[in-house]
């Protein structure tokens, strides 16, 4: 799958995030690698910030919370482009519930782990 095409597959699945949900995205921001850090390669997403739960009066003046997205993991767990299209969705919410402070062990009560 192209470089292109996997932004296109993330997007959508931006997209799909309930207005709702989305609007309450502040101060952050989705990127897109390659590759998964060296010490845990088979990393498919990763949320880097400060949750929503743990910020407090004294939060501003920071850089963006990054949410990163890993192509080459997510498309090796892959067979098919409806497959990417599913973990790219799954992550994507994934790393958002964790800007909104959610673990990763309520995540996979949920289906999103």
């Amino acid at each position: 799958m192209s470089e292109d095409r996997f932004e296109e597959l993330c997007v959508l699945a931006l997209d799909q995030v309930p207005a709702q949900l989305a609007a309450l995205l502040d101060n952050v921001v989705l990127f897109i690698e390659d590759d998964a850090p060296a010490e845990d390669p088979h990393l498919l997403g990763l949320y880097d910030g400060v949750p929503l739960t743990e910020r407090d009066a004294h939060y501003g003046g920071t850089l963006p919370d990054r949410i990163t997205i890993f192509r080459r993991p997510l498309l090796a767990i892959c067979d098919t482009e409806e497959d990417v299209v599913e973990e790219v969705r799954i992550t994507v919410v994934h790393e958002i519930a964790h800007f909104f402070g959610i673990d990763d062990a309520r995540l996979h009560e949920l289906g999103y782990a």
